[in-house]
């Protein structure tokens, strides 16, 4: 069983920064590949970036590219997402996700997320 725990997340002024983290069993930590996604309120969840299982190789949505960066950490089993320039849009839950498969941003595996809120 893959099990993943968010943490990091809480009250930030628009243009701060915050970094995620994602906190994931062994089992997931070097052989899966993860991603991380946001749901903002009445919106549909978005996918905003996913890493390789060797940390060689990432891919970004559009909307989040040069602003967010995702990283992984094998040794501890983490996986991270550090966000600047935040905006009052960027305000959701964010979710971790895993798979053993290199499809994103499909995922097989879901943390339970943590909130981000962005103030103006």
């Amino acid at each position: 069983q893959v099990q993943l725990v968010e943490s990091g997340g809480g009250l930030v002024q628009a243009g701060g920064s915050v970094r995620l983290a994602c906190a994931a069993s062994a089992r997931a930590s070097s052989n899966y590949h993860m991603g991380w996604f946001r749901q903002a309120p009445g919106k549909e969840r978005e996918f905003l970036a996913a890493i390789s299982s060797s940390g060689l190789t990432t891919t970004y949505a559009d909307s989040v590219k040069g602003r967010f960066t995702i990283s992984r950490d094998h040794a501890e089993s983490m996986v991270y997402l550090q966000m600047n320039s935040l905006k009052p849009e960027d305000t959701a839950v964010y979710y971790c996700a895993a798979d053993f498969i290199w499809r994103p941003p499909n995922m097989d595996y879901w943390g339970k997320g943590t909130l981000v809120t962005v103030s103006s």
